[in-house]
């Protein structure tokens, strides 16, 4: 089945201060966003694997458009994260279907790698509905400087028969960082978490 996508919208926001304090370095947040029509609205249907399969589709084109959007080497990517809104007519497990199963991998692979989870939302709602994509390093879940959240929303869509599918990366984690924990320069890179 083809994906029928309704539009690809990309969101960029450069942080140069946050408080009332200047970063050391700016850095920038990067959301690409597609609005595709859900073939399962409406009804309920066992085999999900056309979502899964759009799910991989969709990891590699929105991964690369949101890099390409940053202007930047995918290995300069710091964090990232994925979400869904489903339309009324749809379920969150078509959420589910496009998100889990195949779209890391090329996600990964448009970001120059990625050892942790890509972490994940998912919602139900209509017209205008917000949605705040998780983020952390991509390298080490347990990076905590980089455990941050962009909100995403779209005021003409999910549409009752559509899927809002968001990928999320940046160039760096929260302006200010002060809370403790392991540091990115710590990492082993081992095992995804730390």
């Amino acid at each position: 089945m083809e994906t029928k996508i309704r539009k690809v919208v990309t969101v960029i926001e450069e942080v140069y201060a946050d408080g009332r304090k200047m970063v050391d370095k700016p850095y920038k947040k990067c959301a690409a966003i597609a609005v595709i029509q859900n073939p399962f609205a409406g009804k309920y249907v066992e085999d999900l694997s056309i979502l899964t399969d759009i799910g991989e589709y969709l990891g590699e084109l929105l991964a690369q458009t949101a890099v390409k959007t940053m202007e930047i080497d995918p290995a300069k990517v710091e964090s990232y994260g994925k979400g869904a809104i489903v339309g009324e007519l749809g379920e969150l497990e078509h959420a589910a279907a496009i998100l889990h199963p195949k779209l890391g991998k090329p996600m990964r692979e448009a970001v120059g790698g990625g050892k942790a989870i890509i972490p994940s939302a998912k919602k139900l709602g209509t017209l205008g509905t917000t949605l705040d994509v998780p983020l952390h390093y991509k390298d080490a879940a347990f990076v905590r400087t980089h455990y941050d959240a962009m909100e995403v929303r779209l005021n003409d869509a999910p549409k009752a028969d559509e899927i809002v599918v968001a990928v999320v990366v940046t160039t760096g984690g929260r302006p200010h960082p002060r809370i403790g924990g392991l540091q990115k320069a710590e990492i082993k890179g081992e095992d995804g978490l730390r």
